[in-house]
């Protein structure tokens, strides 16, 4: 479903963040990225959301060649990879019900970020995406009243309901208590099982990665130095990122 091939990303005059970084991923995976500071982590999920141009590669998405297909390939990308931040942006005084509606900035015209207008099948399809998320009660609450771990279920209620196929989640769980973290996780968890969708997200802690992926991808100064099955890491595996 995703190939990356020789993904390399380079500030002009300046040094390689990313090098000739190769992987596939299929239907159901969920894969964990591991590295330092600087390492790269960011901004291997901001390529694969189109959210960052690359310098050279060969990115392959449902069978196509993003790079030779031209904008529409490429817009659909941005639509159905969806990139979740450490610290998801919700619109604060909106309730959690709006903000899954309105979606982020690719997703959603202006004039419905702004008015938060909706149609009745838009409200229903928003609605159930909640309630699988556990978060009913919450639909009305507005968003700067939601606790971390809420805000971000919310997050991939809004990237599930606008079509992600893919998510790629910086740091989902930083900041968040065992817990929540624990709840996040299990759910990104299920939608790979359940679904298939494809999960990639950056985590810091050693033993989520362990615990919960189904494969875990290493970076040091942009260069990927580890590619297992999820499993626990020897001491030389975490040495070399």
């Amino acid at each position: 479903m995703l190939r990356v091939k020789g993904l390399t990303k380079r500030i002009p005059g300046g040094p390689i963040l990313l090098n000739d970084i190769s992987f596939d991923a299929y239907e159901g995976d969920f894969i964990a990225v591991k590295g330092g500071s600087g390492s790269g982590k960011s901004m291997l999920l901001k390529c694969l959301a189109l959210q960052e141009r690359w310098t050279s590669g060969s990115y392959k998405f449902n069978g196509k060649e993003v790079f030779e297909e031209g904008w529409l390939t490429k817009l659909k990308v941005k639509q159905q990879v969806a990139y979740l931040e450490e610290k998801p942006f919700l619109y604060p005084e909106k309730s959690g019900l709006k903000n899954v509606i309105i979606g982020s900035v690719s997703q959603t015209p202006a004039w419905r970020r702004w008015t938060g207008m909706m149609r009745g099948d838009d409200y229903m399809g928003a609605m159930d995406m909640i309630e699988n998320r556990g978060l009913l009660d919450k639909a009305h609450m507005k968003a700067k009243h939601l606790s971390g771990g809420e805000r971000q279920r919310i997050a991939i209620a809004r990237a599930l309901v606008h079509g992600a196929k893919v998510i790629v989640a910086d740091e989902p769980v930083m900041g968040l208590d065992p817990h929540a973290a624990n709840i996040v996780l299990s759910e990104l968890k299920a939608l790979c099982k359940n679904e298939g969708k494809i999960v990639i997200a950056v985590m810091h802690q050693g033993d989520w990665a362990e615990r919960y992926a189904d494969r875990i991808l290493g970076l040091n100064k942009g260069n990927l130095v580890v590619d297992v099955y999820g499993r626990r890491l020897t001491e030389r595996e975490k040495m070399q990122f």
